[in-house]
């Protein structure tokens, strides 16, 4: 029997009025079950505990994971807020990238080559848990692959923030 299914599309939402973040808890299980990488985009990085700790300890257990950020801010504040985090991550060997050319608005990440997502969702809490989001994951799909290559020609526009960049 031929399988022309193209993978699996599972799109789902967050809301203040369910109980469980769940964006968050995602986000903390793909870092968390990673075996060699997890690439983020996102505009806004204002992490919770939880989340935060899940960065540090995939990038601790040698697992590649990446950020691309702004490097032109949209918002001062929270641009400024946002790379207060970079520090301890850095230190921890997250890679963080900031793309030179203006403001990305992108969000979303891509694991291990199996399973990437795209929607609403920054990587702050207010996104995390006080907005309606919605995202979309594809899991064993092609897009998997275009989400790829998108993300490693983005990089060619970034500069990478080394640990000398945030002392």
């Amino acid at each position: 029997v031929k399988d022309d299914s193209n993978g699996y599309i599972l799109p789902y939402y967050d809301s203040p009025m369910r109980d469980e973040p769940a964006s968050n808890v995602l986000f903390t299980e793909l870092l968390s079950l990673a075996t060699d990488y997890v690439w983020f985009f996102t505009p806004y990085l204002m992490l919770g505990d939880a989340l935060f700790d899940a960065f540090i300890r995939a990038a601790n257990r040698g697992v590649d994971v990446r950020i691309i950020m702004p490097g032109i801010p949209d918002k001062k504040l929270v641009y400024r807020l946002s790379r207060s985090y970079y520090p301890d991550l850095v230190k921890a060997g997250v890679k963080v990238y900031e793309y030179t050319p203006g403001f990305v608005h992108a969000k979303g990440f891509i694991a291990d080559g199996k399973v990437c997502g795209i929607g609403t969702v920054n990587l702050d809490y207010r996104s995390l848990f006080l907005h309606f989001e919605c995202n979309s994951v594809f899991y064993k799909a092609d897009i998997i692959d275009e989400i790829k290559k998108d993300y490693l020609s983005t990089l060619d526009e970034c500069r990478y923030v080394t640990e000398k960049d945030v002392k």
